[in-house]
């Protein structure tokens, strides 16, 4: 099982940053035995712990969650994910009322490169934040970063050229970079014996912000022709995406509000010079851990170390095939039936991204917890990555629905492409609709495959554990995070611009086949993602055998 596997991960070292972080010296542990007294050897190795590492445990071994903790810190988490995804049911609608370009077929490149300035930005100061929280401690880095994101969200509302929006995306990428400095805050609070409570609990963050980021965007875009009696003033009609804006930034303040009162430090160092005069007995405390490392483990050392190379190139793989399944499910659903699409509008998209927050929350929530107890967790891993070919593959059969159930009327000729999908040059007949019992069936196949997707990102909660798991030395387990996490930043700084010029390269295409050369190309990377995700739980194994 995965977790006996993860029990005695390095030499000297259990990774749980928790339990103990020195060793039991061989007499310690064959004393008892001797005597071959079992009750002895149990109260032995109880005392032992509670000794060594002065973490509250009960009777039957679980250490208590310090929940005060983790709910502050699920809070400050959730801010993330709402500023990320706002922006989604209505980007291509921005980049259209920015004049970019006449053709709404490449309105796609332009949003490929707002999607992706967040991730490029993200990208280069995601390790420099790892790294200056194990200087300077966890909490001025995470609240920093949260007053970051809405600075860069509130300007991006106030945008009115592309070179603003691009502007905003990446100040607000910039900032998120904390998100290696939050995963290392969950682990810090964490052990064994209560992680597959904790992990599933703080991985709900996300897609409940999922669901709240998109409700945002799609509900408050546009509020002056949305809600003409509340918003009807010049300013939300000159900046139509502010409100969206304001609301998520206003999130983002409550959450630093909350940070400052309620977010407790938990740098190992910083935590044992606090416990040093005052001592917590409801949070974990770190007595026992060493203020520096033995040996100052830099990029390469890391990098030396199999497992934590596996992880990062397979969480390389995962993010990118993940963000582009992001980024071509919100163009396929904006995109004419015709060119291959659903031609959803704004608040359709929001709602179907909605929805897979939704399914992702219920499987963390309800199913998370039992699969962490229950099964290895490299070879979860790996089942996750191999649903992505999976998932592209059936896609394309939401536009064949689309299709059968389509309803050809006549239109206006001077509304003809403004949210009309014409069936000829002049866009006299078009496609005015889908039948009720069409678009019922459009909703159960997209609920499906975004249940597959939501499931291939549980992914992502396991690979925090791994990697907890396979940091040498909790001194730098900031880094160890930091590494990961800038793998995982550099496949989707790039993914949604490469994903968004390949749809729209593809739905451009005169012959209807090759507008579905995307799914060919997606499906082949998505297998070609499996490969790496295979050596993790090898290079566990070889980590074991060398510690024997």
């Amino acid at each position: 099982m995965g977790d006996v596997e993860k029990g005695d991960s390095h030499e000297n070292t259990v990774n749980d940053y928790g339990d103990a972080l020195t060793p039991v010296s061989p007499s310690d542990e064959s004393r008892p035995f001797l005597n071959e007294d079992l009750e002895d050897a149990i109260k032995l190795v109880n005392s032992h712990r509670e000794e060594s590492s002065n973490i509250p445990t009960r009777k039957h071994g679980v250490t208590p969650l310090p929940k005060a903790q983790l709910a502050t810190l699920c809070a400050v988490r959730l801010v993330d994910p709402i500023m990320f995804t706002q922006i989604f049911p209505y980007v291509n609608e921005m980049m259209d009322h920015l004049h970019l370009t006449e053709d709404r077929s490449k309105t796609g490149l332009y949003s490929g490169l707002v999607e992706s300035s967040f991730a490029v930005a993200q990208l280069f100061s995601i390790y420099q934040w790892a790294r200056l929280s194990d200087k300077i401690g966890r909490k001025p880095v995470v609240l920093a970063g949260i007053s970051g994101i809405a600075l860069g969200t509130v300007i991006m509302g106030f945008s009115q050229s592309l070179f603003m929006v691009l502007f905003a995306r990446s100040l607000a990428g910039f900032f998120s970079g904390n998100v290696a400095v939050v995963h290392s805050v969950i682990a810090e609070i964490t052990d064994h014996t209560n992680q597959h409570t904790a992990f599933p609990i703080y991985g709900l963050c996300w897609p409940l912000g999922a669901i709240i980021g998109p409700l945002l965007g799609g509900t408050f875009s546009n509020p002056a022709d949305k809600y003409p009696t509340l918003f009807d003033y010049p300013i939300f009609r000159t900046y139509p995406y502010l409100l969206p804006s304001l609301v998520a930034a206003s999130i983002a303040i409550s959450g630093v509000i909350f940070g400052i009162f309620f977010f407790k430090e938990t740098l190992p160092a910083k935590q044992r010079r606090r416990n040093d005069s005052i001592s917590s007995p409801s949070s974990p405390t770190f007595d026992n851990i060493p203020e520096k490392s033995p040996q100052s483990y830099g990029v390469k050392d890391l990098l030396a170390i199999p497992v934590i190379r596996a992880l990062c190139i397979s969480g390389m793989a995962l993010s990118g095939i993940n963000t582009a399944f992001d980024v071509i499910f919100v163009l396929y659903c904006y995109s004419p039936i015709l060119t291959g699409g659903l031609a959803f509008t704004a608040a359709e998209i929001g709602l179907a991204l909605a929805t897979s927050g939704a399914i992702s929350a219920g499987l963390q929530l309800f199913f998370m917890p039992y699969l962490l107890r229950r099964f290895d967790h490299a070879k979860m891993y790996n089942t996750c990555m191999g649903i992505w070919p999976y998932t592209y593959a059936l896609l394309p059969g939401l536009n064949v629905i689309a299709r059968w159930g389509a309803v050809v009327g006549k239109v206006p000729l001077p509304i003809a492409g403004d949210g009309v999908e014409g069936l000829n040059v002049g866009g006299v007949s078009a496609i005015v609709g889908v039948t009720p019992g069409t678009k019922a069936l459009l909703w159960v196949g997209i609920g499906v495959l975004l249940c597959m997707a939501r499931v291939a990102c549980l992914g992502f909660s396991v690979s925090m554990i791994l990697v907890k798991d396979s940091a040498p030395h909790a001194a730098v387990l900031g880094k160890t995070n930091g590494l990961a996490q800038f793998a995982m930043c550099f496949a989707r700084a790039f993914a949604p611009a490469c994903a968004s010029t390949l749809f729209a390269f593809s739905v451009s295409l005169p012959f209807w086949p090759l507008r579905y050369l995307w799914v060919f190309v997606m499906v082949g990377i998505a297998i070609l993602g499996t490969t790496p995700s295979k050596k993790i739980a090898a290079g566990m194994k070889h980590a074991h055998a060398q510690r024997q």
